[in-house]
């Protein structure tokens, strides 16, 4: 089964926990604090892996977890870090944050890789936290949470040239005809219903990717037919061979089908007209294709189209594939490497990240028991990272709380001496 879109969820390390503890040893009077911090969590990485041709491993798997730090222990020794959990995937490979849709990176040549999920760091032990006024602090920090996200990976082919059209234009056929690959021909629509790929070689030692798309209908742009499926992997393609049927036994006319087409591609993201385009003239051993190409020049002529070459073949007979091959090639050698945008530049794929300022450390509400909530990603990572075992890290958090301004909101919401305020699972009583 090929699969190339597939959601799942990881999660990064958390921290070890920093510890509490003194040093307590014969004729070393007043030891002071002596407690280690936790070793740092594993992060989720992401790499290339050469040899993988599909995300079906996913399929079966779709949550990833990296194990957290080793927590601290005494004489101030740090815990272990745990090892990042590394993830392969195929060359080829897009991640999406599956939230917000965004680009995270693109994962194109072996070697690649990309930290998707940040383990945490460990907590400090209490040796941080000794000071000329409390020589003997019972604070430590607990280890700061992994990051944990949903993402999802699309495998876009990563494939010279691309061939499109029409279902049952031939692309198949001249697939399996320039190529030592065999993908499946029949007579009906669609029988193409994943790429398959396939190297050229030519005989001065040049070769190339060849993909065979999965056909296009009108519409397709939008989600009709296989859709997004093939016009995915269309976006990687540096060139592009539009095969046009000029037998016309589907009923339907040359020009129509090359238009609409194009048309398609120019809905679904307007730089792939900007590609170099060959469009190939199929089934050329039919009886009247070649009169239909005669018009199929004309009409491009009539309508100031005809910006690509021509040229005719017959994966039957062989013919005009030589020619095909040696263009097509040639073509590739004056084209970059990136796709081209809307400046004629080539660019790779960047991901802009942006920090909220607007973003609240903060948010309260009020349940219908008349609870005080706390809510946010920066206090909940806060109260995380507290060890609420030890009543001084506790009189510690409520500082930090303060100064975040937590006490004077809870006043203007209108919280009174004796409400109850609670923040995750945990729950404590509001004093003025």
């Amino acid at each position: 089964m090929f699969v190339d879109q597939v959601k799942i969820n990881v999660k990064a390390g958390n921290g070890g926990n920093g510890i509490v503890a003194f040093r307590r040893e014969k004729f070393v009077p007043n030891g002071g604090p002596a407690g280690g911090d936790g070793g740092h969590g594993g992060s989720v990485i992401f790499a290339v892996e050469t040899g993988m041709s599909t995300l079906m491993d996913f399929h079966y798997k779709r949550k990833f977890v990296a194990e957290r730090g080793a927590d601290g222990g005494n004489k101030k020794m740090t815990g272990r870090s745990a090892d990042d959990l590394v993830v392969y995937v195929p060359e080829g490979t897009s991640i999406y944050d599956n939230d917000t849709n965004q680009l995270l990176y693109d994962l194109v040549d072996k070697g690649d890789s990309y930290t998707v999920a940040a383990g945490g760091r460990g907590g400090r032990g209490n040796t941080h936290f000794a000071s000329a006024k409390n020589s003997a602090p019972e604070i430590a920090e607990n280890g700061e949470p992994g990051e944990e996200r949903s993402i999802r990976l699309e495998l876009k082919v990563l494939a010279d040239v691309g061939l499109v059209g029409f279902p049952s234009v031939g692309k198949s056929t001249l697939l399996s005809t320039v190529t030592s690959s065999k993908p499946k021909v029949a007579q009906y629509h669609f029988t193409t219903l994943v790429p398959n790929l396939g190297m050229v070689k030519l005989d001065d030692g040049r070769d190339f990717a060849i993909a065979d798309l999965p056909g296009l209908i009108e519409g397709a742009s939008s989600g009709v037919g296989l859709g997004f499926q093939f016009l995915r992997h269309v976006e990687r393609t540096r060139v592009i061979l539009h095969l046009v049927d000029m037998s016309g036994q589907e009923g339907r006319t040359p020009i129509e089908d090359y238009q609409k087409i194009n048309d398609e591609l120019s809905k679904y993201d307007n730089n792939l007209l900007k590609r170099p385009q060959i469009i190939v003239a199929t089934k050329m051993d039919m009886p009247d294709s070649e009169e239909n190409l005669k018009e199929f020049k004309n009409a491009l002529s009539k309508n100031n189209d005809n910006v690509y070459e021509v040229i005719p073949i017959s994966s039957v007979t062989h013919s005009g594939l030589s020619k095909l091959i040696s263009e097509t090639a040639e073509l590739l050698e004056k084209t970059p490497k990136f796709p081209i945008t809307d400046n004629e530049e080539p660019v790779e794929d960047e991901s802009e990240y942006k920090f909220d300022a607007d973003e609240k450390p903060f948010e309260i509400s009020r349940d219908e028991d008349g609870t005080w909530i706390l809510s946010g990603k920066k206090i909940e990572k806060l109260f995380k990272m507290t060890d609420t075992t030890h009543d001084q890290s506790m009189l510690r958090f409520a500082r930090q709380l303060r100064g975040m301004g937590v006490d004077n909101a809870l006043r203007k919401a209108g919280a009174e001496n004796g409400d109850l305020v609670s923040i995750l699972d945990f729950t404590f009583s509001y004093v003025d």
